[in-house]
């Protein structure tokens, strides 16, 4: 069959790349630019390059819309947030080709965290107590009945403003009211805002397939490094039983919003009773999905049978104990730890410092743990990336 991958330099993108490619597959891949680092793997058979979606929504649909039409594809694979999104929401054009993800009502439903957690409330799943700020202003006048310190989220991790451009939106943090006060003015247009008690654990992920409403695959991780080492992208991960609880909160979650596709749930583990508190939704491929394939669990094969609207067999086994490591990535989030001032970077407590980070940094390679993106069968793609890397150190890339 031909498939559509987006978002080339994505690392879920190279994942579902080279295993759609390894089963066969004619696989395109299509970046906003020419080369890419799931362009240059030995699993892609053609690529395009399409306009920026954050930026030309209408000529990045337009662009598939011609890549689709060209090379007759028959599913298409959106990897990122905005991709996804835009894919979904303009499904009724591509009607040669199939898009085997949720609804784009409720992909939007799952990305806005002020109704998610409304929606975890009314099933009695624990997620940290939350302030929802609904415009400008709500932080300063009103008493806020939460505890510092608190991680001040955006309702959503992309927006979409009024011109149709999507914007980035980030998380922040703040010590105290004054502290709050400032990130408050940084966060024009972003409303409504999230304060969030801070929740300090080990992250767990929970990766879950659905065909039509039907489970079909689960899969857990935790995350023993992240990049910022305050909390982001997993750059150690290594894969772990469902916890039953998380995959409890899981099937009721994704359960309740019919969820037909793949999906990542996010917790955190917490440290004062044990119990994992809800973080977000991501209705989309992960960055990470290289671990759940080599644990045993390939959720690009599933979701293309899934498309296909073959018989898909559940899988609920897997090899626990695998871990990958996306190393510059590690490289980086050591960097920051190193370079940077350990308020600037608001380390949770328990967190190793730079000695520490550095041992720590060196012990996974003295065992099995597996490279992300290095593949001796396809090491182009790491080529790439290490050549990009030093670049951007260089500033110029």
């Amino acid at each position: 069959m031909k498939v559509l991958v987006t978002d080339g330099d994505n690392r879920a993108a190279l994942a579902i790349t080279r295993s759609l490619g390894k089963a066969g597959h004619h696989v395109t891949v299509g970046e906003r630019k020419e080369t890419s680092l799931s362009s240059v793997s030995s699993y892609c058979r053609a690529s395009f390059v399409y306009p920026d979606p954050a930026s030309d929504p209408r000529g990045f649909i337009e662009a598939l819309l011609g890549q689709v039409s060209k090379e007759g594809i028959d599913v298409i694979m959106p990897v990122s947030d905005i991709s996804t999104f835009l894919v979904t929401g303009n499904r009724h054009v591509f009607t040669s080709s199939r898009v085997p993800f949720a609804s784009f009502e409720t992909l939007d439903l799952a990305a806005r965290k002020d109704r998610l957690f409304e929606t975890a409330g009314r099933l009695n799943i624990p997620a940290p107590r939350t302030v929802v700020l609904r415009k400008k202003g709500d932080g300063s006048k009103k008493k806020l009945d939460i505890d510092f310190p608190v991680v001040v989220k955006p309702h959503r991790s992309r927006i979409q403003g009024p011109d149709g451009k999507w914007l980035s939106a980030s998380v922040s943090y703040a010590s105290g009211p004054d502290e709050l006060e400032q990130v408050l003015r940084m966060k024009k247009g972003q409303y409504p805002l999230l304060l969030q008690e801070r929740i300090n654990g080990p992250g767990i992920g929970v990766f879950a397939c659905y065909d039509r409403g039907a489970l079909k695959a689960m899969f857990s991780h935790r995350r023993l490094r992240e990049k910022p080492p305050s909390g982001g992208v997993s750059v150690l991960c290594e894969s772990i039983p469902v916890p039953a609880l998380a995959k409890e909160y899981t099937e009721a979650l994704l359960g309740s919003l019919g969820w037909h596709g793949v999906a990542m749930v996010e917790f955190k583990l917490d440290e004062r009773d044990g119990l994992p508190k809800l973080m977000e939704i991501n209705g989309r491929f992960w960055g990470s999905l290289q671990l759940a394939i080599d644990a045993g669990v390939d959720f690009p094969s599933m979701l293309m049978d899934i498309a296909m609207e073959k018989e898909v067999r559940p899988c609920f086994e897997y090899r626990t104990g695998r871990r990958t490591r996306w190393f510059w990535g590690d490289v980086d989030s050591l960097l920051m730890v190193l370079l940077k001032k350990s308020r600037s970077l608001k380390l949770p407590p328990g967190h190793p410092g730079k000695l520490g980070s550095i041992l720590s940094f060196l012990k996974p390679s003295l065992g099995g743990t597996r490279f992300d993106v290095l593949r001796f069968d396809d090491p182009r793609p790491w080529l790439y990336e290490t050549s990009m890397w030093f670049r951007n150190q260089l500033g110029r890339g």
